[in-house]
């Protein structure tokens, strides 16, 4: 970008920052400091590609400003992985909403790809999920107890196991964002179809609803944070592929980074599934209205955390500025 045409695009920016400095009024520190995080990049930039120009000169008296008034205001927040739940990562995944419905448009158009291919090829559910389970599952259906299968490991064994499962395929799907997003759509792709034939074979023998009101127990919230994984992995790709006004190795690094972030937020929820699924889901006596209970729960406490809180944030945030 021709420096022109990058002091044009940003110094409506610069101008705005540069006037919150001088005012006599007291600011709030947070919101200076996201300004001040904003001004960096782009003296990193000037730095890079117009280095000894005024657009560099200027940005670093402005930048050197900022510095002092932010570090002589700013409070540390006394607990920094509560700072980080609350505000720090819920503020950056807001920017990543797009990315987030990527990951889930591919992911349910693949589950709707494998029902309909399991609808119309006798052999494709055992293609997909092996002949071992097809027929074990076949054999529970007959012995009465068709979700057998959550009942026959130890509770904390099943937990543990399921856990550190689900992170290996979130992690996978993050990581495969390396190679230009693809690897992680086709992770997206893979569990879409496995989900798709999977319910489509309880339909076929009439356990829809039984399936359904078992498997989502802990399904809703393992489902979900895979697709933000396939988020996280979308993120590292767009580092790759859309660089903006940073170089592409800085940009790559930001991806990464932001890309982490999210990974480390779906930690907890691993967890929450794995013992969802180890404790909970074998239970296939308990009633509807408790299953039903523990589905919505868990979709609205995913939809809360990760799309309407940020949404929430990032407005407050705004009115702030």
């Amino acid at each position: 970008m021709r420096e022109a045409a990058f002091v044009k695009q940003n110094k409506d920016k610069w101008a705005t920052f540069e006037n919150a400095l001088s005012k006599k009024t007291n600011i709030a520190p947070d919101v200076l400091s996201d300004l001040y995080i904003e001004i960096t990049d782009h003296l990193s930039y000037a730095k890079t590609f117009y280095p000894r120009s005024n657009t560099e000169f200027y940005l670093n008296a402005l930048a050197s400003q900022a510095h002092q008034k932010i570090y002589k205001t700013r409070r540390e927040p006394k607990n920094r992985i509560i700072s980080f739940w609350k505000v720090e990562f819920p503020t950056l995944f807001y920017h990543f909403h797009r990315e987030l419905l990527i990951a889930f448009l591919v992911f349910a158009f693949f589950a709707i790809v494998g029902a309909f291919s399991a609808a119309n090829e006798g052999d494709f559910v055992r293609s997909i999920l092996g002949d071992g389970y097809v027929n074990m599952t076949l054999d529970n259906i007959e012995k009465g107890d068709p979700m057998a299968v959550y009942k026959q490991m130890g509770e904390f064994n099943m937990f543990l196991g399921i856990t550190i499962n689900n992170i290996r395929v979130a992690l996978l799907a993050f990581a495969y964002g390396i190679f230009l997003g693809i690897g992680t759509l086709m992770i997206m792709l893979q569990n879409g179809i496995m989900l798709g034939s999977f319910q489509y074979f309880f339909y076929e023998k009439g356990l829809l609803w039984e399936s359904v009101r078992t498997i989502w127990i802990h399904g809703t919230i393992e489902i979900s944070v895979i697709i933000i994984a396939g988020c996280a992995g979308l993120v590292l790709a767009n580092g790759m592929l859309f660089p903006g006004t940073y170089t592409r190795l800085e940009s790559f690094k930001r991806g990464v980074k932001n890309g982490l972030k999210i990974m480390v937020s779906t930690l907890p929820f691993f967890i929450i599934a794995g013992f969802l699924e180890g404790f909970v889901t074998r239970h296939t006596e308990m009633p509807d209205w408790l299953a039903i209970i523990i589905i919505i729960s868990s979709l609205a406490l995913i939809l809360f955390y990760y799309v309407i809180y940020p949404k929430q944030l990032n407005k407050k945030i705004s009115y702030e500025k």
